[in-house]
């Protein structure tokens, strides 16, 4: 290589290159790291100089080399990219690797617009120079180099155009603390800030994507999820539509219950005219979810949901699937087919299940949540009135139907209704849940817009955060953590912006959490415990329990000192009842694990003091924000030892954690033999969570006679989660032939075991 070619410099200048220079780098990088070689990346690197290369091209070609290396034998060039990384990425926002002091870099971000104003408003110089001495900047090389590449992507404050970086992560987690505990007093506000920022830092407690992206920027929006209900009237249709294009923009995750909407041909007006369907106004609600790419961040989706009586039900069911036309297809949104204990029933016995309008038969559509025994009363009712119109098909052929599309697109979803009321912090006769949201883990109550502005309908938010299970040694430590947790999302609710009255009020009133875990593969590996086998359930059961009661705890305090939340008396708690009261005792079958914690004396304090919280818990899928704890994503068996995570940045390769150190003791998805262990488990979950999990199944079609999935199997599975008490099915995952490592986000594979060749 020529010594004399000369390079270029961030600032433009150019010097002779220093190939020493580029040494130090890479040996500063893989200090500490075992098995990774500073000779290999150099020579992996295959660095093309030129005259006038620019140092940012050498700095990204170094990392690119290091993260190829990769692997199951040499886990730790994952640190060793993501160390390269840092640098780069530091030197690309400072201009040089040590960072500003924090009160410099607020002042110089706030100027520019990038941060919000309110940081220099709310504290004092001495304040930040506190914060900044808690600040440990060091722990930047505990990433993983996906967790660093999923920073730069969708979480550090930026330029998206120029693609221009402005902050590090430590910046990033000392001001989503500093501004979630703004407004307590003077004299604690910083030793929680520090307390949050220790556990955010050091993984203990994971924040979602609108948290860490946006919470010290003017957007003031960061709920995970909205759940908007659509009534049967044009007015609301519309409304309804306006509302999704409002929260797609502020980057949340759509639910939309189009249950009430009535089926094709029922009559308008009186007889003047009849109803052209679901279809249209589907289309409308997918247009409107398009229209925005969330700045960038994430792009727009939602999930329509629909009881599995609805006069519509066979053609909603095909809308996904590549067959058909454009005019009778709405592929581009995922589905939720509602189901309760009566259709259940009609299956397992080989009967039939009557699909009506829900226009045509009153009271049957509200009665679906709110009273099952009032449900079966009026739907046997109205099969026996020949004065409705209803249309009759087999139980068997209608849920073959479902199922079968659930395997072809990967994304039909399941929700239990009646557990989804049945087992709720909420009184189903006030406050009913009707609908689920994007990644079917939020049960909360909503009330259908009637114009946008409609303060009296009620849109669900819901604000989530998770536990790192795997950095958690004791179970003890959740008590700190719970606070931590509660009490900064809590103070989200107050600190953010609502684009609708009817999202305000409903937040104001029941201020609903959802915490969920991530890294539970992990968690269960480092106990030398499997998800197939049952080993796992005492564990389980254990780890939820302390979850759910040290957060019911947590809210319990923080309500003795800011009050119960408004709509408190609209829960069941408000009654004494918990959930260990109310979850499905088919459940003990599988796990009898005694309880562990003082809920007699707690159930006490609930009546007495309330809770700040309608909900704490829902279990999410944590796909992007557990990379950045390098942990494994919510609770997911992993499909290899080394994930390959497809972003818009390119090819990631994950290491599980601890690789080395416990590959023997990491049960892989494809080979758990069947679904039924990890159900239990998941029915385990939610007897303590009180929304609801996104919870999978998966297929393996080689190892089944033929080489396809049986209906009887993916009949069997769906029952067993209900006999569990499992609220809501997310994906339906199918080994598509891809690598172990490859993350096949549900693919499927159709099955051709369908219209009722199956009995159960």
């Amino acid at each position: 290589m020529n010594q004399q070619l000369s390079v270029t410099k961030r600032d433009g200048r150019r010097e002779n290159i220093n190939l020493d220079k580029i040494h130090r780098v890479i040996t500063w990088a893989a200090e500490g790291l075992d098995n990774v070689s500073v000779s290999q990346v150099e020579i992996k690197s295959h660095i093309q100089f030129y005259e006038g290369i620019t140092t940012t091209d050498i700095h990204e070609t170094i990392i690119k080399s290091a993260a190829d290396l990769i692997s199951e034998e040499t886990p730790n060039y994952q640190y060793l990219a993501a160390r390269l990384a840092i640098f780069h990425l530091r030197k690309k926002a400072y201009g040089q690797y040590e960072p500003p002091a924090l009160y410099d870099h607020v002042s110089k971000l706030v100027d520019m617009g990038k941060y919000d104003k309110h940081l220099l408003e709310d504290y004092s110089v001495a304040e930040f120079q506190q914060m900044n001495d808690f600040i440990v900047h060091d722990r930047d090389l505990n990433f993983s180099y996906a967790a660093v590449k999923q920073l730069e992507g969708k979480y550090f404050v930026q330029n998206r155009v120029t693609k221009e970086i402005y902050e590090s992560a430590q910046f990033l987690y000392i001001l989503v603390a500093a501004c979630l505990f703004a407004k307590y007093p003077k004299a604690t506000r910083l030793d929680y800030i520090k307390r949050f920022y220790d556990a955010v830092s050091t993984f203990k407690i994971s924040l979602p994507t609108p948290i860490m992206s946006g919470v010290r920027t003017p957007t003031r929006q960061f709920s995970s999820c909205v759940l908007i209900e659509c009534d049967d009237s044009l007015d609301s249709i519309n409304a309804t539509a306006s509302a999704v294009v409002r929260y797609v923009s502020q980057r949340a995750g759509i639910g939309i219950n189009a249950g009430r909407i009535r089926a094709l041909g029922s009559e308008i007006r009186g007889g003047e005219a009849f109803h052209t369907g679901c279809i249209p106004f589907y289309k409308y609600f997918q247009t409107a979810v398009k229209c925005c790419s969330q700045g960038g961040v994430r792009g727009g989706a939602a999930t329509v949901f629909y009881p599995m009586w609805h006069g519509e039900v066979q053609s909603l069911m095909v809308l996904k699937n590549n067959r058909g036309v454009e005019e009778n297809r709405v592929r581009h949104m995922d589905y939720g087919v509602q189901i309760n204990k009566t259709m259940y029933t009609r299956l397992i016995k080989g009967e039939n299940i009557s699909l009506f309008s829900p226009s045509d038969v009153p009271g049957l559509y509200d009665a679906f949540f709110a009273d099952q025994d009032e449900f079966e009363r009026l739907y046997t009712k109205y099969e026996a009135d020949p004065s409705i119109k209803k249309q009759t098909v087999k139980a068997v052929d209608l849920f073959s139907l479902l199922m079968q599309e659930r395997a072809s697109t990967g994304r039909i979803y399941i929700q239990n209704v009646d557990h989804c009321n049945t087992h709720s912090p909420f009184d189903p006769a006030v406050a009913p849940i009707r609908q689920s949201n994007l990644c079917l883990e939020i049960a909360l109550p909503t009330k259908p817009l009637n114009y946008v502005e409609d303060d009296q309908g009620e849109i669900a938010l819901c604000t989530l955060s998770a536990f790192n299970l795997g950095a958690i040694d004791n179970l003890d430590e959740l008590k700190e953590l719970s606070e931590l947790v509660v009490r900064a999302l809590d103070a989200l609710l107050d600190y953010q912006d609502y684009p609708l009255p009817a999202a305000y009020a409903s937040t104001m009133n029941r201020r609903t959490l959802g915490v969920g875990v991530i890294n539970f593969a992990y968690y269960l590996a480092k106990h030398g415990v499997r998800y197939s086998d049952g080993s796992a359930n005492a564990l389980t059961h254990q780890a939820f329990e302390a979850i759910q009661y040290y957060l019911l705890k947590a809210s319990m305090e923080l309500a003795k000192e800011n009050g119960a939340c408004p709509s408190f008396n609209e829960t069941r708690y408000a009654q004494g009842i918990l959930p260990i009261d109310t979850y499905k005792k088919d459940l003990d079958q599988v796990c009898n694990e005694p309880l562990r914690y003082d809920w007699e004396t707690l159930r006490e304090e609930i009546k007495t003091h309330g809770l700040r919280n309608s909900t704490l818990t829902a279990l999410m899928p944590s796909e992007t924000s557990s990379q950045i704890s390098n942990a494994t994503n919510g609770i997911e068996p992993p499909r290899g030892f080394v994930s390959v995570k497809a972003s818009k940045d390119g090819i990631l390769k994950q290491v599980v954690p601890e690789y080395e150190k416990l590959k023997d003791q990491y049960e892989l998805l494809w080979n758990i033999p069947s679904n039924d262990g990890y159900l239990h488990l998941v029915g385990i979950m939610q007897k303590f969570v009180d929304q609801a999990i996104s919870a999978n199944t998966n297929y393996d079609p080689s190892v089944q006679s033929g080489g396809k999935v049986p209906m009887k199997l993916l009949l069997k599975d769906l029952l067993t989660a209900y006999k569990m008490g499992v609220k809501t099915l997310y994906y339906h995952n199918t080994r598509d032939g891809a690598s172990d490592g490859q993350d096949e986000t549900a693919t499927a594979q159709q099955d051709d075991c369908a219209g009722g060749a199956c009995k159960i």
